[in-house]
């Protein structure tokens, strides 16, 4: 590989800076790492590095298998409950669920647009499916959901104006709808 060099003071660290004087002309030469075998300690740093991770994945496995584990996942899981034949489901949230979620939600309110009474949603509330309808769920009692088609008339601002939905009063998922939609296709499979 090559011999150690030593600098003006005798040592010989690895990355050190030598000045050499050769006829009156200063030069600074950088001593390499590799050419100080006893110093290689790169190969020691990877091994420690690999039996870590190894130790991380054996530690993960072990607790995310424990029956423990899976009575967590089990209890913060949401139930879905096909409402007869009309294609929508009840999808029912544990109460970590909800807080794991942060759902929260928000009452349909009436407007007046143009001499005409309109129901009005948050636009977060708004969640569109992958064939472009568009949908709420609404909460007809706590930590419960059911998703209910609207027709949106026009957005004003933060609100989507509504010529066909829920009635007001009603309330309605402002955060976590796209989870919720997720849990309810998960779950109803």
């Amino acid at each position: 590989m090559g011999s150690s060099r030593r600098n003006a003071a005798g040592d010989t660290r690895p990355f050190g800076i030598e000045l050499i004087d050769e006829e009156g002309v200063r030069q600074m030469e950088v001593t390499k790492y590799y050419e100080h075998g006893p110093h290689r300690r790169w190969p020691y740093m990877i091994g420690a590095a690999v039996l870590a991770g190894i130790i991380a994945f054996a530690v993960y496995e072990g607790v995310a298998a424990s029956p423990d584990a899976a009575a967590v996942a089990e209890n913060e899981s949401a139930t879905v409950e096909p409402i007869g034949k009309t294609g929508l489901n009840r999808l029912v949230l544990t109460p970590s669920a909800i807080k794991r979620l942060d759902v929260k939600t928000a009452p349909v309110h009436n407007i007046e647009v143009k001499g005409k009474q309109r129901k009005v949603v948050p636009y977060g509330a708004v969640f569109y499916d992958a064939d472009g309808h568009t949908w709420v769920y609404t909460s007809p009692k706590p930590r419960t959901f059911v998703r209910a088609s609207i027709t949106i008339d026009s957005i004003d601002g933060s609100g989507a104006i509504l010529s066909a939905g829920p009635a007001a009063g009603t309330r309605v998922a402002t955060v976590g709808v796209q989870e919720l939609f997720g849990s309810e296709t998960e779950y109803s499979g």
